[in-house]
């Protein structure tokens, strides 16, 4: 039998890259995002959902839409996010914004998250599931432009190891992918600064652009069970931006 993921924020970047990458890999996938259509060009055992993540309501059904898919959900990948629909400075920060960036990416992925574990622990064996969160080097990186965002991708963080200590006793592993510069719908807006902080200004040792494609090589590692005594991790995927060099 084929293990079964949900993958969020299929639309595009990330997700897709995520969903095709599990497809290829024999995984069957229910994608989940906010259009109304999307996945069409994804080949295997795809099925669509679309819903919103901040909306309970469509959380819950995406989760009964998976068991109907799949009988079972074996991998739980949290890719859906938002930036701030304005970048403004952390003195002007609404709070219509800050609960827009929020409520989609911490809160959702927190509900997600518990509802997709509860059925992950009545799996059969010992390693039950897994749940990879894809959080971002904003988690611990300043950007006072988009606090909003920085807070919400230090809350997944947090909800990685919280899960990681909660599900550890029924085999089920919980850790967490911190993206760098990826080139995606997100930064397609800021592509000039970020070409010349990593071509001219030399702020990733790796010189390029991250591709969806390096965030889902790292997922499939996690949800292949090649890693089984792995978990509460954060893995950066970022062209080292996290090394602190002279």
């Amino acid at each position: 039998m084929n293990k079964s993921a949900i993958v969020t924020g299929v639309a595009g970047g990330i997700g897709y890259a995520t969903a095709a990458k599990l497809l290829d890999n024999g995984f069957s996938v229910t994608g989940m995002d906010i259009a109304p259509e999307t996945g069409r060009e994804l080949k295997g055992d795809f099925t669509y959902f679309s819903g919103d993540l901040s909306h309970a309501d469509d959380r819950k059904a995406l989760i009964d839409a998976a068991i109907a898919h799949c009988g079972r959900i074996d991998a739980l990948v949290n890719v859906a996010g938002v930036a701030p629909k304005v970048r403004a400075d952390l003195l002007q920060m609404t709070e219509e914004s800050y609960d827009f960036v929020m409520n989609i990416n911490t809160k959702g992925t927190l509900f997600l998250t518990q509802a997709a574990a509860k059925e992950m622990i009545k799996n059969d064996g010992e390693n039950k599931g897994c749940i990879v969160n894809i959080s971002s080097m904003s988690a611990y990186t300043s950007s006072v432009s988009r606090g909003e965002y920085c807070i919400s991708k230090a809350g997944v963080s947090m909800i990685t190891a919280l899960f990681a200590d909660r599900l550890a006793e029924y085999g089920i592993a919980v850790n967490e992918i911190r993206p760098g510069i990826i080139a995606t719908g997100m930064t397609e807006t800021v592509k000039q600064k970020y070409d010349n902080l990593i071509f001219n200004e030399g702020i990733l040792p790796i010189k390029r652009w991250g591709q969806p494609d390096d965030i889902a090589s790292a997922v499939l590692a996690l949800c292949s069970g090649s890693l089984p005594y792995v978990t509460g991790q954060s893995i950066d995927v970022d062209g080292g931006f996290h090394i602190r060099r002279l």
